[in-house]
């Protein structure tokens, strides 16, 4: 049985004079799901999820979704936006900030304060909890700006770069929450220029480019398709060994290290009871290609 989308987007266009920002482009995004939205700079990425809140209108095409109602307050309650652009108001204290923002998307006041007192705990805000926004760091501020996103409890969240300004140990912070979203059933449409974030935390894709769509589905089909495996080891022994394996190609190694292609043809087991016994396997990695290659050959053979 089919889940039903809480997002359907149904060939929408929006150009601005000559220029065509997107062009006829369609996705659905489904509960319990992190759908990524991917492109380079000015790809329509921006348009798309404007478009999405409504703060511009299609040129043509149908944007739908599972709690559809006219009334603009019954939307703003489902959905959270966190914009590549930061929204605060800096003379405002976090926790009356963030108060307030939920008391706009319906959550009654004590509720309310409830929840951002247990939000600004976990991410580690508590002793700037009645600072204004403007005497904490970019960091902080894209947290604060993050639990503004979600602290009504929408179903469905748009986050649009929320790593930035965000060290790694904050990133991963905030990549556990959002993989907290989608297992509470939330619909997640994430976008980002960091690759490796998108590919730990994406079910599936979306790559738009110049306003159109050139890759969309199931992120693990996707890199699938996308070729051969890539293996990296690192071993004691002679390399020239390994280089000398059925399916191995493209090999490299220097100093204990290994680096080559597996052909797709090749299955990964086979390739593992074939290593020679006097090799001393010290680290072992076999996958498909990473999203960042993937995203490059495809936006790099478009732009040829």
């Amino acid at each position: 049985m089919q889940k039903e989308q809480s997002l359907g987007i149904k060939t929408i266009s929006k150009s601005f004079d000559t220029v065509h920002a997107v062009n006829h482009v369609s996705f659905e995004a489904y509960p319990g799901e992190i759908l990524g939205l991917l492109g380079p700079n000015g790809a329509g990425k921006t348009t798309t999820i404007r478009m999405i809140m409504g703060i511009m209108q299609p040129d043509n095409g149908n944007i739908s979704f599972a709690f559809a109602s006219s009334d603009p307050r019954s939307f703003r309650e489902h959905v959270g936006y966190l914009p590549e652009e930061r929204g605060l108001y800096g003379d405002a204290k976090i926790h009356d900030l963030l108060t307030y923002f939920a008391e706009l998307k319906g959550v009654d006041r004590a509720e309310a304060r409830k929840r951002a007192t247990h939000w600004i705990e976990r991410m580690d805000l508590k002793e700037w909890a009645n600072k204004k926004v403007e005497k904490l760091s970019k960091g902080m501020q894209q947290k604060v700006q993050f639990v503004a996103a979600i602290l009504h409890r929408p179903d469905l969240v748009i986050l649009d770069e929320p790593f930035s300004g965000l060290d790694p140990v904050h990133q991963d912070l905030i990549k556990s929450f959002i993989s907290e979203l989608r297992d509470e059933g939330m619909t997640v449409l994430l976008s980002s220029h960091q690759m490796n974030r998108v590919e730990e935390l994406c079910d599936r894709i979306f790559l738009i480019n110049r306003g159109e769509r050139v890759m969309y589905g199931d992120l693990a089909d996707i890199k699938e398709s996308f070729g051969d495996h890539i293996v990296h080891m690192r071993f004691e022994g002679d390399g020239q060994l390994l280089a000398a394996l059925p399916g191995v190609g493209e090999f490299s190694s220097s100093d204990g290290r290994a680096d080559f292609v597996l052909d797709r043809l090749f299955a990964p087991d086979a390739f593992v009871r074939a290593l020679p016994s006097d090799l001393e396997i010290r680290a072992l990695h076999i996958d498909r290609p990473p999203l960042h290659d993937i995203f490059v050959k495809t936006i790099g053979g478009a732009e040829s």
